[in-house]
């Protein structure tokens, strides 16, 4: 396959957005809700799947759209191609704070595995598929379950990580063991599996989880400090109680409400 070759940029720190120029009838897929603006010239269009077999048969769109339900993702993609005369610029943006990873397919053999719902955008002619894991272990405690999201073509690919990114370089059999959540995605050739703990006060006190990945080299892995899904746990348990809040983490609470001038109760 050949995907359309696109340049790119990206813009912010904390709170990223990646702008992406197409020429003359270059395109670029995205999941939906990651668009930010675009230029007058750019069309949108919704299609089936990741739009990397359109010219495939009816049934071959349906089977490429049917295996993203399998990661939770929609069964549509948008895709954006350029109908002017110049260059046009599209941008998207990051769903919560953390760093997008660009990735030229080209330079890692034509696959990338990561985590389900990491993909942000890529150019047209990449094809976002399905990873089964061929381990029970992994599919049952591994987090990201049986399914994981393959990248496969010669074009850029973008994936967006939660909090502070960290690329780690594995040397033949080096092993590096992760957070299940915190794993972003690695090369083809990183062996992916997962490893019990341990010992009882880690099981029952440690408050880490049962289990951690644990990445096999050769080849590169990248990590994010800020999983989603610890970030929502947070949020989940700040939310008040009651219709209360907790203070703001004052030792005097509601007392401390009634002082700073709030009467609401």
């Amino acid at each position: 396959m050949n995907a359309h070759e696109v340049d790119y940029q990206i813009f912010g720190e904390e709170m990223q957005y990646v702008e992406i120029e197409l020429d003359p009838q270059e395109a670029v897929v995205a999941e939906a809700g990651s668009f930010m603006m675009m230029d007058s010239d750019i069309k949108m269009d919704t299609i089936f799947g990741d739009g990397s077999n359109q010219d495939s048969s009816v049934l071959g769109k349906i089977f490429s759209a049917g295996k993203r339900m399998l990661t939770g993702e929609s069964l549509f993609m948008t895709a954006f191609l350029n109908i002017g005369q110049g260059k046009k610029q599209v941008s998207f943006a990051s769903p919560y704070p953390g760093k997008i990873l660009a990735i030229d397919l080209s330079e890692t053999s034509g696959k990338f595995i990561c985590q389900k719902d990491a993909f942000l955008c890529a150019a047209k002619g990449v094809s976002v598929g399905i990873e089964f894991s061929k381990k029970l272990g992994r599919g049952l405690f591994g987090g990201e379950g049986f399914i994981m999201q393959k990248l496969e073509g010669d074009g850029m690919a973008f994936v967006h990580a939660g909090g502070t990114l960290a690329k780690k370089v594995l040397a033949p059999g080096e092993i590096l063991k992760v957070d299940t959540g915190c794993i972003v995605g690695f090369t083809k050739d990183v062996d992916y599996d997962i490893e019990f703990v341990g010992g009882i006060k880690n099981t029952v006190f440690g408050g880490e989880g049962l289990f951690f990945a644990t990445l096999r080299g050769p080849g590169t892995v990248y990590i994010q400090s800020l999983p989603f899904s610890r970030l929502a746990g947070r949020v989940l348990a700040a939310i008040p109680r009651g219709g209360k809040d907790k203070g703001e983490g004052s030792i005097l609470g509601g007392l401390g409400d009634i002082i700073g001038g709030d009467r609401g109760f």
